[in-house]
């Protein structure tokens, strides 16, 4: 079934790499539209949340609409609504960046938790991979393969003792993103963070909304949350740019280093490739398989 919120929910922070005040309100959308931004200070311009409206930028996912006007840093909140199953939405932002919060997607699925959701009735449209497509840079990759779910795998190597070698694999149905990476915070190198904010990112990031790490020293407080948290939130990333494909993804992601710009990449040769991949209902059989809220029982309600 198509999804969308019951109601508007709203959550205010600081952006991560810009640090500018933000407001962002998730609002209910008619079926079939998919997540389109609406930047309110620029006179309420659209921008839809589509692999081919990314802008490629260092660290962050950002998204162009055809004046211009952009949003940027919106991996978590679209990894939060794929991950509840929300198919459609409008969120109206007032900055040009996605308030960072705690830095992970944990405050935007408790919040659409709190929002509740309307299930409508129909098939729901999803595309499925039928061939696998694969692209590379350098030691990093990102590959789909056909699934009859929804599956993330993914590999990381960091030079920091802190972070190290860390490998996972998830079929995401039901609730399984909001219990198993929901919570993992965006993260960085110590060392880099001079280097970013020479280059005018990082501005908002503070130890409260980042894990940040030296050598085999957590300097943040409270240190990870999980001991493979890192690996984690590198899921939680991939799940948020696959959602850029305007559909769920029946298929299984594999990413060796990957980043936002190699699954943007991805997702273009994807669409670039005849025959591997087509826009199908998805049979009921699968449905399983796909991120979706299933408790609370009273947050999901259908409709007729």
């Amino acid at each position: 079934m198509q999804t969308t919120l019951a109601r508007p929910l709203t959550l205010r922070g600081a952006g991560l790499h810009f640090g500018q005040p933000a407001t962002v309100t998730v609002c209910p959308a008619p079926a079939g539209q998919g997540i389109v931004f609406e930047r309110v200070d620029l006179g309420r311009a659209r921008i839809p949340a589509l692999w081919d409206r990314v802008e490629q930028s260092p660290l962050m996912t950002r998204i162009v609409g055809e004046g211009g006007a952009s949003v940027a840093t919106i991996e978590h909140l679209m990894a939060a609504l794929a991950g509840c199953g929300i198919h459609d939405a409008t969120v109206r932002i007032d900055a040009p960046e996605v308030p960072i919060l705690d830095g992970s997607a944990a405050p935007f699925v408790a919040a659409i938790r709190d929002a509740g959701v309307i299930r409508r009735p129909g098939a729901l449209t999803v595309w499925r991979v039928l061939r696998p497509v694969e692209v590379t840079r350098g030691d990093a990759s990102a590959r789909l393969e056909p699934a009859d779910c929804a599956a993330i795998d993914f590999e990381i190597d960091f030079p920091d003792a802190a972070i190290g070698r860390q490998s996972k694999r998830l079929v995401l149905g039901r609730d399984t993103f909001g219990r198993e990476l929901a919570d993992a915070r965006t993260f960085c190198r110590e060392a880099d963070i001079l280097e970013m904010r020479a280059a005018g990112r990082a501005l908002g990031g503070t130890y409260d909304n980042a894990v940040v790490v030296d050598g085999a020293r957590v300097l943040s407080p409270g240190g990870w949350r999980r001991r493979d948290e890192a690996v984690r939130h590198k899921m939680l990333d991939a799940l948020g740019d696959l959602a850029l494909a305007g559909a769920p993804i029946l298929g299984r992601y594999t990413g060796v280093r990957a980043g936002h710009a190699l699954t943007n990449a991805l997702l273009r040769k994807l669409f670039d490739t005849p025959g591997a991949v087509d826009l199908v209902a998805c049979p009921a059989s699968l449905l399983s398989g796909l991120p979706h809220l299933s408790a609370p029982a009273a947050a999901v309600r259908a409709v007729a």
